[in-house]
This record gives C-alpha cells, structure tokens and sequence, in this order.
C-alpha cells in the first residue's frame, strides 16, 4: 500500500511537469519515465525535490524535482535572488559572479543563473568559459559582489553536478544566511515563480584581465624565488584531470618561474565525461595513474594534480628507492604549514599576531608545528567554509599564514576563500625547489618533518548502514559512543573527550570539564588516548554512513625509520579497528 501510495504521487508530480511552462526536451523525457514499465528512474526522479543545503545544490543530472536541470537551478537561483534583495536592497545595484567547471551541462546551468539574476534586476559578472573555483572566490572579493556561484560537483561522479553559493566575503554561505536563503529558495514551488527571462544589459562577460588579476595576487605568495631561480627547471608533471586547472595552473607556474612543466595530453581535454578515469577525485590512486607513468618516462621531480574544479590538489614524490608514492592530504597540509611557517620566520615576517587553521580531524601534527613556533592555531569543523568563518572573525586582529584539511585542500592566501589548487600547485611546486635548494626530496622534507615533530599516519573508514533500519543504527552507535564511551583503545587508555554535540571536553584523569569555543554544535566525538592516538566519530550529512577518522602517532630518530614507524603506525591502525569494532 506505502508503494502504490508513492506511485501516485510521483505520478501526479510528474504530470505537473507535462502541462506546465518546462521545455520539450524536459516533458520527454518526464513521459519516457512515466512510460517505462519499471518505474525506479521515474521514483528517484520526483520522490522529493532536490534539497538546497548549507552548500548548495548537488544531484544527478536529469529530469524531475530530485535532479539537478535548469529548474531546479532557476529555483535555487530566484529563492537566493529573493533573499539578496531583502538583504542589499538599499544598494544602488545588487551583484554577484557566476562561474562554472568542466562537467556535462555546467555552462547551460551557469547561463540558467545568470538569466535569473538578471530577470531579478541583478548585475552578473559572468565567467566566459570555465574558471577554477577559488577564482570565484576571488572574483567576488575584487568586484565588491553580494554573492556568486559556482556550478560544479566537485570531484563526483560524471552524471552529477552542483550549485555552490556564496557570500560577499567569497566563503560559503554561513549563518545566519544559509538558513535563511533556504527558507526562500523553499518558497519556489512553482516554475511559474522563476524568472527566466534573460536580461542583457545586466551581465558582463569576464575572463582575462581576471585570470591575470588572481595570479598576480598568487604571484605575491612566493617566499623563495631565489630557489626557484635556481632550480627553474625543475620538471613538474602536472594534469587538471580533464578540468578546470588546466586554464590557470600552469600560467602561473610560469609565473613563478618555473620553465619546465610537462603536461599529460589525454588528460588536458576538458570533459565532463573524464575519459580516462573512473573518478576525477586526485583522492584516488588511479586518477593519476597516467600522470605518475608520464613522470617515470621524463624523469620528473614532481606530480601534481587538481580535481575538476580545481579548488583540491593531489601529489605524487619519488620516495628514496626512486619509486613513486602518493602524498595524502594530511600529509600535504602539515607540509604546506610547516613550509609557510619555516619560510615566514627566516624572512622576518613573524609578528605574534599569525595564526593557521585546520579542521578537528585533520593531523595533530600540525597543533605541534604551530606550538613550537609560537603561532597561534585555530580548529574548525570540516569544510572549508568553516576556515573562512576563523578568518573572518579574526579580519584586521591577526594574520593568516594558511589553513587546510585532511580532504586535499589548502588555502595559502586571504584574498581567496575557499580552498585553492591553483596557489597550492604553485606554493608545493616552490616548496619543492626550496627542498631541492637543501639538498633533499620533497620526500625527504616529509621524513625531516616527522623526525622533528615526531610520526603520524591517518586512515578515514566509513561504516555503511542503508536505509530507514541503517540511519537508526548509526544514531545507536552515536548515543553508544557518547553514554558509554570507551575506556581504552587498541591498549592505551582514553585520557580525553571532546563532544562537539554538547561543546563540552572532559580529562578523564582529572575529571575536569572545559567549553569547546565552536560556532555551532556538530554531531562528532573525539577520543584522545594517552599514546598520542585520536579518533574522531561522525555520521555522514549526505550518505549512509558513520565515519571514523583514526591518527596514531610514533616516532623516527633518522630517515632510516622511516618504514619501521609505517609498519608500526599500520599495525596500531588495525589495533584501534579491532578495539572499535570496525
């Protein structure tokens, strides 16, 4: 009864969209649905409306209310319009930057918003063809904007997309206009309530003098140009995995300085079909497969990667037998964070007032680099709107040198806000050269690293739970973990807590309670335990899935350790699975 009951109002659904104001293209494939004798396309289609979230939008391309198309889009884009004019309209003229990446339908999507911003009696600077994402950011920031989007689903699959909004810092949208934007974007329940009609005048294109704008700002970050003088030649493969990267990154490479960057072609054509690979994610070893086989036959120094819309970086190093090994993201972010801090201090920059941020899950490591050298470190919640939340709070009171996370991002400079490939293949590519400069391997500048700051290895597990049944299970082992949390992990006591549910850390020695100073509360549990281990404990927000975030830490009294601290720190991986039950 519960399934002819969702039929029908699929059903019904679905019909509205063969009789109302939505294009050909879109009613036949509404009526190939509703034909079909299974009918699961058609259900996953209209079951319920895509969701516009704190970040956005982001679904599988395709007809219907649970897809992302031009309505959806228009729908997104006239509830945010709404919400503009109700927060800036005393201004003379209300703007915003539109962009978008490589993938399949992102430019029609980016028209769509442009169009309904300007029906809404919006200006829009409308990127010319595809532009990484932090140069939105940017984008925003230099035009004086209200808002932006950016079209992209980031590293997803190929049949997704996405909308990400934006504020006038050039960050993410955060409280209290999130919710509020939702609120209006929730109010459009009709295609009638969407203004498509396209107004001219009010959008500009934009493109060159942009792009030479951000890498100028880019440009400024350098720290070592004479390493890089030295050692311009240094051979640097690099692959914008069939996105965006490819339009700034090596441009400003050159930029810097470098002479010497060797390019994977089949990977060079922007496609949102991503031909080569089965996931545009620099996460995943395969996705730079080709990049690592185009360095073994050239030789290189480095390999870097950027995802689709070019806002994360991947790495590849030569280890000291010479062979190839992938470079994890909190491997990246202690590298960034130790090169900018060691580089800020030799040349005098250090004033008291610095301070880098990272998320609550990414490597402690970085807390120990910051506390040596006297700068201040702020955690944060994971994405990096939250790193844009620390920075806007703390605007003309301290300086940032940088902030990242353990999911490949990175943000070196303030005139950005969110994270970025694009100085980040720039800033890894000099670090490289400055190592070069020392006599070591970006390889051998990770190994220095641990052996000054002791060792530590990271793993992400997800524990997936489907369904109604799943979601309650995932909620059970949350209140398990909280009521009843653990004594003990993998034989090493549990000295500490920290619930960001209640804001609350407890010393478990002590039993001394203290407040976590977070803008907001979030379902996560942090067990820390007296060898230096922590493992965090969170349900996904978009998936079926409870996730852990293990890091155990060891040490290295020289590079020859190296692998003996590896096999250690996978062993006590294994040991905190066995404990936790995972």
């Amino acid at each position: 009864m519960e399934n002819n009951k969702l039929l029908e109002d699929v059903l019904a659904k679905a019909e509205t969209w063969l009789s109302g104001k939505y294009n050909e293209e879109s009613k036949a494939a509404v009526r190939r649905m509703m034909e079909a004798e299974d009918k699961t396309e058609l259900i996953e289609s209209f079951y319920k409306n895509l969701e516009f979230g704190t970040g956005g939008l982001r679904g599988i391309m395709g007809a219907g209310s649970n897809r992302m198309n031009i309505y959806t889009v228009g729908a997104a884009t006239q509830g945010l319009s709404n919400y503009l004019k109700q927060e800036s309209g005393a201004l003379p003229q209300i703007s915003v930057v539109v962009g978008h990446d490589c993938r399949n339908n992102s430019r029609y999507f980016a028209e769509t918003t442009a169009a309904v911003f300007s029906a809404n009696g919006i200006k829009v600077y409308l990127f010319e063809n595809l532009r990484p994402t932090p140069e939105i950011s940017f984008a925003i920031r230099h035009f004086g904007c209200q808002s932006g989007v950016m079209i992209t689903a980031s590293h997803n699959p190929k049949e997704y997309n996405g909308y990400k909004a934006y504020w006038s810092d050039g960050a993410q949208l955060l409280a209290p206009h999130d919710g509020k934007v939702i609120d209006e974007v929730n109010k459009i329940s009709r295609v009638d309530d969407i203004r498509f009609e396209r107004n001219e005048a009010l959008i500009q294109n934009i493109g060159e003098e942009v792009d030479r704008l951000f890498i100028e700002k880019i440009k400024s970050l350098s720290l070592s140009p004479e390493a890089i003088e030295r050692h311009k030649d240094l051979k640097i493969v690099y692959t914008p995995i069939h996105g965006t990267g490819g339009q700034l990154i090596p441009r400003t490479l050159r930029a810097f300085g470098f002479t010497n960057i060797i390019d994977v072609p089949e990977q060079n054509v922007v496609s949102g079909d991503f031909p080569t690979v089965v996931s545009p994610n620099p996460e995943e070893p395969a996705a730079l497969e080709l990049a690592v086989k185009k360095a073994r036959e050239t030789d290189a120094d480095l390999v870097m990667a950027s995802d689709p819309d070019a806002d994360r970086i991947g790495i590849a190093v030569k280890d000291n037998k010479g062979e190839w090994v992938l470079i994890n993201g909190n491997q990246t972010c202690l590298m960034f964070i130790y090169y900018l801090i060691t580089r800020w201090k030799e040349l005098g920059k250090i004033s008291g007032k610095e301070y880098v941020v990272k998320t609550i899950v990414t490597t402690e490591i970085i807390k120990d680099i910051a506390d040596r050298n006297n700068i201040e470190m702020f955690d944060c919640y994971t994405g990096f709107k939250w790193i844009a939340a620390v920075m806007r709070e703390n605007e003309g009171k301290k300086i940032y040198i940088g902030g990242g996370e353990e999911s490949y991002g990175f943000l070196p400079e303030t005139f950005a806000r969110d994270k970025d490939a694009v100085s980040s293949c720039a800033l890894m590519a000099e670090m490289t050269a400055w190592a070069k400069d020392k006599g070591k391997t970006l390889f051998q500048l990770l190994q220095d690293l641990y052996i000054e700051y002791g060792y530590g290895k990271e793993k992400g597990i997800s524990v997936v739970r489907k369904g109604k049944s799943g979601a309650e299970e995932i909620s059970r082992m949350m209140s398990e973990y909280r009521n009843h949390p653990p004594k003990e992990i993998a034989g090493s006591e549990v000295i500490r807590i920290k619930d960001y549910q209640t804001l609350k850390a407890k010393d478990l020695r002590s039993g001394q309670e203290s407040a976590l100073e977070m803008p907001a509360t979030s379902n996560v549990l942090q067990f820390f335990t007296a060898d230096g281990s922590k493992i965090s404990v969170r349900p996904s927000g978009t998936e079926p899935k409870i996730k852990f975030y293990i890091e155990v830490r060891g040490s290295m009294s020289s590079r020859a350790d190296f692998d003996a601290a590896e096999a250690s720190a996978n062993a006590k991986i294994e040991a905190v699975r066995s404990s936790l039950d995972i």
